[in-house]
């Protein structure tokens, strides 16, 4: 039997990540041989991963990948068992390329994204060969890509990796998307999709079923009230303004400043463009939602 050194098996360990004791048998196994003992490895890990796959995955983060141009972008959910991993750098990194594996390849599901080449690989084996790396069971529990013609998307990760946003912007000048000054604003909306939740960019946009639910509330609540009937649609109306104002995005109060809106907020960054910046959609991503 080959004499496997100590150096030899801190080689492997660096190389693959795995345990020292488990780095050791594959290199017994493959009797000093450093490239079959990363096979060894893969295959273990294989083994592992299979037997991992039934633990609850509960933890993990939200991945952003947005293309230079700007034209393409995703939001992907990895989980995996605890909160430990779910922060660690690793996962992280591995969570950001798969997104954008997601975000290149256009997949149409999770299953076929699973399906997709990733370092000369499936992501399917590249998943497997981190949860053997890391040690826990993992999962891409959920991704959306949006993809645009015209205009721009811009993404945003709250500190924690549990909430993401990704905003579409629609604007003339392709050079308006290297602008600081749009930058600047495109990250705060972002940011504030993030922290305020609204249903829909503008008040159109909010999803009629919605406004309607919101609707039915206000009458039965002007009913209540005792107020005649005839006054009962004003009631609504004003009622639902002040819904807009808070759940549709460019009529909420701008976070930074909210002596603003954020609708007021893009004219003023639309003048000192010199091009006219609307806010069109959004994706936004509540881990474990």
């Amino acid at each position: 039997m080959a004499k496997i050194s100590a150096a030899l098996v801190k080689q492997l360990r660096e190389m693959t990540d795995s345990p020292m004791m488990e780095c050791k048998k594959a290199l017994v196994e493959a009797e000093g041989d450093i490239e079959k003992a990363v096979d060894v490895l893969r295959t273990m890990g294989l083994a592992k991963a299979v037997k991992r796959a039934g633990r609850d995955t509960n933890e993990g983060t939200i991945a952003a990948y947005v293309s230079e141009d700007g034209k393409t972008g995703t939001l992907l959910e990895l989980t995996c068992e605890t909160d430990f991993v779910g922060t660690n750098a690793k996962f992280c990194d591995f969570a950001t390329a798969l997104a954008k594996v997601a975000n290149e390849q256009a997949p149409a599901d999770v299953e076929a994204l699973l399906a997709c080449e990733m370092n000369g690989n499936t992501v399917d084996a590249e998943l497997k060969e981190m949860i053997h790396v890391i040690g826990e069971n993992m999962k891409i529990q959920r991704f959306e890509r949006v993809a645009l013609d015209e205009g721009g998307l811009v993404s945003y990760i709250h500190h924690n990796g549990k909430l993401a946003s990704m905003v579409q912007f629609s604007f003339s000048n392709p050079e308006t998307f290297e602008n600081d000054e749009f930058k600047t604003f495109a990250h705060d909306v972002a940011m504030q999709v993030v922290a305020a939740d609204p249903a829909g960019a503008t008040r159109e946009s909010v999803p009629a079923e919605i406004v309607e639910h919101e609707k039915e509330i206000y009458r039965a609540q002007a009913a209540e009230s005792g107020r005649p009937e005839k006054f009962w649609d004003g009631i609504v109306m004003g009622r639902l303004k002040k819904f807009f104002k808070e759940r549709a995005l460019t009529e909420q109060d701008f976070v930074k400043n909210p002596d603003i809106t954020v609708g007021e907020l893009a004219k003023q960054v639309s003048a000192k463009v010199g091009d006219n910046i609307e806010i069109v959609d959004f994706v936004r991503f509540q881990f474990g939602a």
